[in-house]
């Protein structure tokens, strides 16, 4: 019955993995050209919205009017979500206007002029080759698409980039960074050169089973550079334009767009997607990744099996053989520890308000990869994933106080008040104080990710109005039931245990605890740390669901292998030991986010290297609840098997 359970649910994984996928309920646009009344609730206009800036080189994203860009100030702003909020994004509309299947060609938007001797002109100027030597890419959207910019990579690839950049630097010395490389023109030493023109194609498919006009499929996007001397009338044609590093004076900056539309059958509206996510050689990784888990799992089930089924079932038939006092005095192994494998933990306190927490993280982390899943969080859908977490966080603060309560009552604790505060407080309250220093950090450098007053003061209304009453609620129901009645009773006095080896201490054993379980994890989490970092789109959820059950089932077995041995070594210090093996995933993978950071990463600046690894601390708690849960709950259904089926006097 297992096997077909596992065979299902790998199947549908790799449904969710491979199929063309959008978010249920998301109803597609119809367009069709001006003075067309043949097609009900059709649009002709084309909006183009601007998104945040951001670059590879910096954490720090910025608005689109930072950089001092043709804006259109009389529109309204679309509402942004709470995910999208946090992420720092904030789109706007744009003066970028087109009608469908009417071409433009070299159309001006706008004209933006500095004057070096204006201190705040020179500001904007500094701000903007600023941001071309970070390489920072614009983010523009069209009927809910990434405009995307697409060129060649090696071995005749295409790579289509949701993002282009505002322009390069060609550094005193001739060298071409960044996307100076794309034109040979670019050759003037120490110059900033601007992709002051853009080509936009823009494809569409007709619906012709329906009258239905068309849907856009895809738009594309070419940065170009003119000089185009003549404001009036530009050309879009002739030298580039570039800004002297150090150029003195007045200088000029015209925008121009062309658009061009396409008609192509072959994409469908429901895979409109797919050209981006297929130009991300992902896949063949990911199977590899889902093979070494796999391997790892199936190495890790046999030695539980070996141990369940041989060692342990001869244990407790030998056990239950004996018939008298003499025989179970010269026994050892985990049956003499039997009046004490129950005795309460020290801090248990401390253990019971971590626990809760981590099963709070449990469901929220399930719950929204199962959605993901389903495509409820696709791309399409943005901040659907950031906002889904936070509610369901909010919402399952009862099972976090109920968890909290239940453990602590039965590790014979009576301070009740402290236990729901701790509960309902301490964990939530390191990640917020976490997360408002780096809110700070980003408010004092500008940037757009740093979150508005009052998007704080609903976080904390959502955690002290409905978080906390949801936690004490949990709480009481946890302190009124029984306690937890364990299969053998606890002797008075504690029993000595021997020395130990090496490899039964406690502390190697959590540190090769963690191992197996960050083995199953760490392709996958280059991938996440990519998309967190790089600014790549994630979209594998059904890998990552996989990972996650995989991960679930690692930290399970490690625990109760290691747990096994230290029972059999006499040492009934079980359950924060249980607790930190799987814990110590944590360890490893804040080890390697600082290895990524060094050895991936072009992040640059004080501000930046600060925010990455504030943020990375606040991940590693999560990390390190969610995985310690898992591993205490397993060591304690295992101890709890093991010790209700020996005879004990």
């Amino acid at each position: 019955m297992s096997a077909n359970m596992f065979v299902w649910l790998f199947g549908a994984m790799m449904v969710a993995v491979v199929s063309g996928f959008y978010l249920p309920g998301l109803a597609p646009v119809s367009f069709c050209e001006p003075g067309n009344n043949k097609v009900p609730d059709c649009k002709s206009s084309i909006e183009l919205f601007v998104n945040r800036l951001d670059s590879v080189e910096s954490v720090l994203p910025y608005e689109y009017t930072a950089f001092d860009f043709c804006s259109e100030q009389k529109e309204k702003r679309p509402s942004e979500n709470l995910g999208q909020v946090l992420f720092g994004e904030r789109i706007e509309p744009s003066p970028y206007k087109f009608e469908f299947k009417k071409p433009e060609t070299c159309k001006k938007v706008c004209t933006r002029t500095y004057n070096t001797n204006n201190p705040n002109d020179k500001t904007k100027l500094d701000f903007l080759k600023k941001g071309m030597l970070l390489n920072y890419q614009h983010h523009w959207i069209v009927d809910n698409m990434p405009v995307t910019w697409c060129y060649d990579v090696e071995e005749g690839q295409k790579f289509c980039n949701p993002g282009f950049p505002i322009g390069c630097y060609v550094t005193d010395t001739g060298h071409s960074e960044d996307a100076c490389v794309v034109n040979a023109n670019f050759n003037e030493k120490d110059a900033f050169y601007l992709f002051n023109h853009v080509d936009i194609t823009i494809y569409y498919h007709i619906v012709e089973q329906e009258n239905l006009g068309a849907r856009l499929v895809a738009a594309k996007v070419e940065p170009k550079s003119f000089e185009n001397p003549n404001d009036d009338s530009p050309d879009c044609s002739g030298n580039p334009k570039f800004l002297k590093n150090k150029h003195e004076g007045t200088f000029k900056i015209p925008y121009t767009y062309s658009v061009n539309f396409v008609e192509d059958k072959t994409i469908r509206w429901a895979s409109r997607w797919d050209y981006i996510l297929e130009s991300m050689p992902h896949t063949n990784i990911q199977w590899f990744s889902i093979m070494n888990s796999l391997v790892i799992v199936l190495f890790l089930s046999g030695m539980v099996a070996m141990i369940l089924l041989r060692t342990l079932h001869k244990d407790i038939a030998r056990y239950n053989q004996m018939d008298s006092v003499e025989d179970a005095q010269e026994e050892f192994g985990w049956k003499l520890v039997h009046g004490d494998v129950f005795r309460p933990p020290k801090k248990g306190m401390l253990l019971s308000v971590f626990l809760g927490s981590g099963t709070q993280i449990f469901i929220m982390t399930f719950v929204t990869l199962f959605f993901a899943c389903l495509g409820f969080l696709s791309p399409a859908n943005r901040g659907a994933l950031m906002t889904c977490s936070v509610v369901l966080w909010v919402l399952l603060g009862t099972p976090a106080g109920y968890v909290a309560a239940r453990l602590y009552k039965s590790f014979g604790g009576e301070k009740w008040k402290t236990n729901v505060l701790l509960t309902a407080f301490l964990c939530p309250g390191v990640v917020f104080a976490d997360f408002f220093v780096m809110n700070l950090i980003l408010w004092g450098e500008g940037s757009s990710a740093a979150m508005p007053f009052a998007t704080l003061v609903a976080i904390l209304a959502l955690w002290f109005c409905i978080s906390v009453p949801l936690t004490f609620i949990g709480a009481y129901f946890g302190f009124k039931k029984m306690s937890i009645e364990h299969p053998v009773r606890t002797n008075q006095i504690p029993r000595q245990i021997p020395e130990q080896s090496f490899y039964t201490k406690p502390f190697p054993g959590i540190i090769m605890g963690g191992i197996l379980p960050f083995g199953c994890i760490f392709i996958q989490l280059f991938f996440i740390l990519n998309s967190i970092w790089s600014h790549q789109m994630y979209y594998m959820f059904g890998f990552l669901f996989l990972v996650f059950i995989i991960l679930v089932i690692t930290c399970s077995e490690a625990t109760i292998l290691l747990c096994y041995f230290h029972l059999c070594a006499e040492d009934y210090h079980w359950q924060w030991r249980s607790f930190l093996t799987s814990g110590f995933t944590a360890i490893y993978f804040l080890v390697y986010a600082i290895h990524y950071f060094f050895s991936k990463l072009q992040i640059t600046g004080l501000a930046s290297t600060i925010l990455y690894f504030g943020y990375t601390m606040i991940m590693a708690l999560i990390f390190f609840l969610f995985t310690g849960t898992i591993g205490f709950f397993a060591c304690f259904w295992f101890v709890t098997k093991i010790y209700s089926v020996v005879k004990v006097d």
